[in-house]
């Protein structure tokens, strides 16, 4: 099960709630806060130069790597941040989320371009599965969403079963501080953490750099 996001996060969102699932009063307190934000608002901000400023983007698709003719799954994909960006690399993208709304703005966006001109699908997955093809995709990234996931080494188990060989799972999430932005430090997952859950889900190889983003780590592991 995935926790409902607070106003930073990208991708899965308040749907939960309309679900009704209940994650307790911790979560229903994050839950009051997003409703005070329309899909609208929450979009804006996501798109701002504000976050362009601390999450470059740019800087993030270099890191990645060479992307022409790789298959990539952006697991909370939201208003489409990274997904087209991907896209525009060369990759093909499975834009992610739990969320209709968000889908909905996704396929609008798609319609701005020509056909063929980007290779990107928008696919609604649930809570607790992203809803892979066994070794369909060269990387998944996550952004900004690690941790609010439940169930995190079963959850990346199955990412892991979408992989190709040698695939790579990258993660990119806030440090577990106070900051600027972001959720509140409890809501946050130490970088030590990401790396000893995606050890127990089975990946032999996992790395970190804490030297590209000043509010995020990645971590990136590998099939």
């Amino acid at each position: 099960m995935i926790r409902l996001f607070y106003l930073f996060l990208i991708g899965f969102s308040i749907t939960a709630c309309k679900h009704g699932h209940n994650h307790g009063h911790h979560h229903g307190s994050a839950n009051e806060f997003m409703h005070r934000s329309s899909t609208e608002s929450l979009i804006e901000r996501f798109e701002s130069p504000e976050r362009d400023a601390y999450q470059k983007p740019d800087e993030v698709i270099q890191f990645l790597g060479d992307l022409k003719g790789k298959k990539i799954m952006d697991i909370g994909a939201g208003s489409g941040y990274f997904s087209f960006r991907l896209a525009k690399a060369g990759a093909s993208v499975i834009a992610a989320d739990v969320n209709d709304e968000f889908q909905a703005h996704i396929k609008k966006r798609l319609d701005s371009f020509d056909p063929g001109e980007i290779d990107l699908e928008p696919r609604k997955i649930p809570y607790d599965n992203p809803s892979l093809a066994n070794e369909e995709v060269d990387m998944v990234l996550v952004v900004n969403t690690y941790h609010h996931i439940e169930d995190r080494v079963d959850y990346f188990k199955k990412v892991m079963d979408g992989l190709k060989p040698d695939g790579q799972v990258v993660i990119i999430d806030y440090y577990k501080k106070k900051l600027p932005v972001g959720p509140p430090p409890g809501h946050k997952i130490a970088q030590e953490k990401v790396i000893e859950e995606l050890k127990k889900a089975g990946y032999p190889q996992v790395e970190i750099n804490t030297e590209l983003l000043e509010y995020q780590y990645i971590v990136r592991a590998t099939k």
